[in-house]
């Protein structure tokens, strides 16, 4: 597996390996022990498979506050989406800042996000089938998040205006980061 830093400490690009022949390929697309050895630890405890429709739908930006805070690895198994990390931890040098990486059935890279960073995605194809791995089960009372298109936080999503954008209403209301109440720390 090839690891990879990314501009925020701590927030990863992880490519597995690919063996391929006639019948196709073969890829160990997670093992503790490897990224143990890689000096990574997380305890994963769940993973969770989201079926995206079409393309221009846009999930995020989410967060849980301690002691809920979730870890993330996220894979992209069929199509392709914009994956985007955006660092909320106030006393961070990186405050404010995000990663964003284009995830792919085609590159088959994956994102490993700490706990303390709000996570969303845009579609880029039809069909985008997203698996993430968390350390810490869902807890709606400690559930937050950014709307998207917050202009403190600056996030290129690249052609969004030729999309017809499929987001929640939920995720429309949420607030400026400026704004939050209450952070992940």
């Amino acid at each position: 597996m090839q690891i990879t830093e990314t501009n925020i400490p701590g927030v990863l690009k992880l490519t597995p390996k690919r063996f391929a022949d006639e019948r196709g390929f073969f890829s160990e697309v997670y093992n503790a022990g490897a990224l143990k050895e890689a000096g990574i630890s997380a305890d994963f405890i769940q993973d969770n498979h989201a079926f995206n429709a079409t393309r221009g739908t846009l999930r995020g930006l989410h967060f849980q506050r301690q002691p809920y805070g979730q870890a993330k690895l996220v894979r992209c198994v069929c199509g392709a989406i914009l994956d985007i990390a955006v660092d909320i931890r106030r006393n961070s040098p990186t405050y404010g800042q995000h990663v964003k990486a284009v995830l792919s059935e085609a590159n088959w890279d994956q994102l490993l996000i700490p706990a303390g960073f709000a996570h969303g995605y845009l579609t880029l194809t039809d069909g985008a089938v997203v698996h993430y791995k968390v350390n810490q089960t869902y807890a709606p009372k400690h559930e937050g998040g950014l709307v998207w298109n917050d202009p403190d936080l600056a996030i290129d999503w690249g052609d969004i205006e030729a999309l017809e954008l499929i987001i929640s209403e939920k995720d429309l209301a949420l607030p400026r980061l400026r704004d939050l109440t209450s952070h992940i720390d």
